[in-house]
């Protein structure tokens, strides 16, 4: 079982989740900080700090796209251990499940398996993945809000699978929008690795002062 790393109050009405890895740990402080100055400090963040990335954030298994580490089928038994913990703190709350790379493809792919996410804040996600836009294109996704985001210099790469991100996020805006989801995509200057604190704070931040979204609070 995960167990969260809690920054805030569980009192608070609006919960957020992320899943982490070391380096996002190390960025979380920074990242609180940046969403209380954008949307104010009414929430609690809970970040799962998973150990094996690729294995314990993707849906399904894939062939490796940088290096030899495939990917590869854990995602079910995270979202499970995230979902036990939402589930004993209460379903009153407000929650977003948000993320950075990988683990944005994570909170988007989790918002189809269960309702109990207000909005999705998936910025520079790895929405690359192979077969994902099937797996939008024949799903309902649950959630009311949608955040996406992509650096302008993420699909200029020679990695032909990494190139495809821009393509990719632009038909999971279309699908989203198509299907009645709020949904919104914004371009970040730099590269898929710059400012990642601020990046997934902004969708955070535009999920919490959304008025659309708001209106869906319990």
């Amino acid at each position: 079982m995960l167990k969260p790393i809690r920054h805030g109050e569980l009192s608070a009405p609006i919960i957020l989740v992320q899943m982490v890895g070391n380096h996002e740990l190390s960025l979380i402080d920074s990242e609180v900080i940046s969403i209380r100055k954008y949307a104010g400090s009414d929430f609690c963040l809970l970040a799962f700090k998973v150990d094996n990335w690729n294995v314990d954030l993707s849906p399904w298994n894939a062939p490796p796209v940088f290096g030899n580490e495939f990917f590869g089928y854990g995602a079910k038994e995270t979202f499970l251990s995230v979902l036990g913990e939402l589930e004993a703190i209460g379903r009153e709350k407000c929650y977003y499940i948000g993320g950075y790379s990988l683990a944005g493809l994570f909170a988007l792919w989790s918002a189809y398996q269960t309702d109990i996410f207000s909005g999705v804040a998936a910025a520079s996600p790895s929405i690359w993945f192979p077969g994902f836009m099937d797996y939008m294109k024949n799903h309902i996704l649950q959630a009311n809000s949608v955040y996406l985001s992509l650096g302008d210099k993420e699909e200029k790469t020679r990695n032909p699978v990494l190139a495809a991100v821009g393509e990719r996020i632009r038909e999971a805006h279309d699908i989203l929008c198509r299907t009645g989801v709020n949904c919104t995509l914004e371009w970040n200057r730099g590269n898929h690795f710059h400012e990642p604190e601020i990046r997934i704070a902004r969708a955070f931040a535009w999920l919490m002062n959304d008025d659309r979204v708001q209106n869906h609070f319990p």
